[in-house]
Formats: C-alpha cells, sequence, structure tokens
C-alpha cells in the first residue's frame, strides 16, 4: 500500500512540474497534515507554522520548474526539511526584529535573565546540533528516526510507512542511532 503512495506522490510531483494544478493541490492535501504534527514538535506558535507551511508550498509552486525530479527521492522528507529550515529562519528574524520600540521596553529586567539566556542559548545549540547530526545520516535512517521519535510510529507503522519488513526496520534504526551515538562524541 505504501508503494502505492510513494508512486501516486511521484506521478502527482511529475503532473504538477508539468503545470497540472491539480495535481499540487492534492500534493498540498495529502503532506498538510503530516506538515503539521512536524511542525508543532518543532513550535507552539500555530500561526507562524501555518504561515511556514504556506511559504513552503508557495515556494515548491514558484520553483517548479527548476525543481529537479532526481534528486527529490522522498517528497515528505522534502517538505519537512524545507519546513525546518523556514521555522528556522523565521525564528531567526524574530530574534532580531521586534516590533517594540525601544522607548517602550521596560528597563527594569528579571534577576535571571542572564540565566534565561544562557538556556535559550543552550537550547538553540542544541536544537541545531540534533538537526546537523540528522542530516549526516542516510534519507532512509533519518526517516526511520523521524516517524519514531518525532512522529511516534510505531515499528508495525513504520514497516507499513517504508515497505520493509520488521528486521529490516530495527536493523535501519540501529545503525541510524549508532552513527548518531559516533557523531556525536
Amino acid at each position: 500500500m505504501m508503494e502505492q503512495t510513494k508512486k501516486s506522490t511521484e506521478a502527482l510531483l511529475t503532473s504538477f512540474v508539468r503545470g497540472d494544478m491539480t495535481a499540487f493541490s492534492q500534493l498540498y492535501d495529502l503532506h498538510i497534515n503530516p506538515l503539521l504534527s512536524y511542525g508543532l514538535k518543532l513550535t507552539l506558535d500555530k500561526e507562524l507554522l501555518k504561515d511556514c507551511i504556506h511559504d513552503v508550498f508557495v515556494k515548491l509552486y514558484n520553483k517548479r520548474n527548476e525543481l529537479d525530479l532526481a534528486k527529490i527521492e522522498n517528497l515528505k522528507s522534502y517538505l519537512f526539511i524545507s519546513l525546518r529550515n523556514k521555522l528556522l529562519d523565521e525564528v531567526r528574524k524574530r530574534v532580531y526584529m521586534s516590533d517594540v520600540a525601544v522607548e517602550d521596553v521596560n528597563a527594569t529586567a528579571t534577576d535571571n535573565i542572564e540565566e534565561e539566556y544562557v538556556l535559550k542559548e543552550q537550547h538553540d545549540n542544541e536544537f541545531l546540533r540534533v538537526h546537523y547530526l540528522l542530516d549526516q545520516l542516510s534519507p532512509r535512517q533519518r526517516e526511520a528516526l523521524t516517524l519514531y521519535y518525532i512522529e511516534e510510529k510505531k515499528y508495525e507503522d513504520i514497516c507499513e510507512i517504508m515497505q520493509m519488513n520488521y528486521q529490516s526496520v530495527r536493523n535501519l534504526m540501529y545503525r541510524g542511532l549508532t552513527k548518531l551515538r559516533s557523531l556525536a562524541s
């Protein structure tokens, strides 16, 4: 069944690149819920998330003539990575830009502002490090680990999604985790 979904996604993507807007709409409908689920693991700001998902699809639409279908092996992963990068870009923008005028900022700060800043920096660094490490994995390893740890899928579901037998998924997960551990140390 998952093979049919993959082939249907590939066919939709090919049709979309050729100009079929119905195919684009179907791709959107097929991927919007997984993107929302994934995005909510990265941010609690639902409006920001919706805007970023919208921007990802707008960019996909605008760049359809430039898409190299040979390089997009897994559209879902491509969209997840695009969403993650867009969210990171927006968060960076928000850190450096603010709507509050300098005169309106309350000059009295809490006692632990430095500690909060250090904790936020540590969190941001860890977040970037995890994503860097995940990018070092093969696409299949990254997909399996994402499905298990981020989307909280069971091994049986991962087997169906990835069209692999149970032991192959276990081996893939083991190799991915082993590689992550070696890269992290």
